[in-house]
């Protein structure tokens, strides 16, 4: 554990989920396999439709509509929507079909193993604190056991603009009732978790899962409050 700022009061904890309390790299490699299998198999004519071709489809969309990144299920949804248009589906067909593949997605993307040393850490905070998951991801913490150790869950999308954007931060703060200095934000990533908690007034501790320096690291913008390389080192602070 190091510190880089002086450390205030901790009343509540918020985490980024993907990569933080599990390993997200696995459940997203099989995820995008299956969803596009479901996909190919949909329809005939989009039996030969590639992963490169999907990616073309989202990229044309955020150049149309730069802000439907914050909501990453509806940009997949609406990509998937524009392939079934593409291949002579009606609207109402492509929009069924793409909320269709979205549900499998859905399915895929929240097969997660959570270590055990996630379980036993985040009960433990749990008992001493209230605590909030703030993601940008799409999985679902209810359907792996993750959702009973957090007051609420905050969505990029339904919740506001994707972090680093402020967003999620000020309004966990706000329904938690709390100054925002006195709550602690975990997250692995040092743009979305720690620059953009610190930007907004919170207390920010780096997970550091990949033995990474933070004095060599480009994206090291903004030191955190304190850094960590197990999960369990958070029940020393409360």
């Amino acid at each position: 554990m190091h510190f880089y700022r002086p450390l205030r009061p901790i009343a509540a904890m918020t985490f980024d989920l993907d990569d933080t309390l599990y390993d997200n790299h696995p459940v997203i490699s099989r995820t995008t396999k299956e969803s596009h299998a479901f996909l190919q198999a949909y329809h005939p004519q989009l039996n030969q439709f590639s992963v490169q071709q999907y990616q073309q489809l989202r990229d044309s969309l955020r150049e149309q509509e730069p802000e439907i990144y914050h909501d990453v299920s509806e940009w997949r949804r609406r990509a998937v929507e524009l392939a079934m248009l593409n291949v002579g589906l009606t609207a109402t067909e492509a929009d069924k079909g793409s909320r269709e593949v979205m549900a499998h997605f859905a399915h895929w993307r929240s097969q997660i193993e959570v270590p055990e040393e996630t379980h036993i850490t985040l009960a433990a905070l749990a008992q001493r604190i209230p605590l909030v998951a703030i993601t940008n991801g799409n999985a679902e913490p209810h359907l792996f056991g993750l959702d009973k150790y957090f007051k609420f869950i905050l969505r990029a999308g339904p919740h506001g603009r994707a972090k680093p954007y402020h967003d999620m931060y000020h309004l966990a703060a706000e329904k938690l009732n709390l100054p925002r200095e006195n709550i602690l934000h975990v997250g692995d990533d040092l743009t979305t978790d720690v620059a953009g908690a610190v930007r907004c007034g919170m207390q920010a501790c780096w997970i550091n899962l990949r033995g990474g320096n933070l004095m060599h690291i480009d994206d090291g913008r903004l030191l955190p409050t304190l850094e960590i390389s197990q999960l369990a080192s958070l029940t020393a602070l409360i």
